[in-house]
């Protein structure tokens, strides 16, 4: 017959301990609406387009060809992402300039770097 050795692990803890705050069930639901704004291909680049930009900021004219839809469309991007808090708006005659909120692509990063 063959004996086995068998280690107590009883007293051992199941479960890693937190080293930091976690998400409150609040935040969590305002970062998932921000993650949402981001979660479209048109809306990166047109983030990133505006983050290109000399002094970081576009006209929404100057973003229609890049991304090959119609000045409406764009619109609505851009204001979903205004909303999320990336960009600021502000109006110049009949255009709108879209520049990115400073410190806002740095926030989000922050959420997930581990120390």
């Amino acid at each position: 017959m063959t004996t086995l050795d068998v280690t107590d692990i009883s007293t051992v803890a199941c479960c890693t301990p937190l080293v930091r705050e976690t998400l409150t069930a609040a935040d969590a639901e305002q970062l998932a609406h921000t993650l949402k704004a981001l979660a479209d291909p048109t809306r990166l680049r047109l983030l990133s387009i505006v983050a290109a930009t000399q002094n970081g900021e576009a006209c929404v004219c100057d973003l229609t060809d890049p991304v090959g839809l119609s000045q409406p469309t764009v619109s609505h991007h851009l204001k979903i992402l205004t909303e999320a808090g990336f960009l600021t708006r502000s109006k110049r005659g009949t255009w709108a300039y879209y520049a990115i909120v400073p410190g806002a692509l740095e926030r989000l990063s922050g959420l997930f770097v581990t120390t």
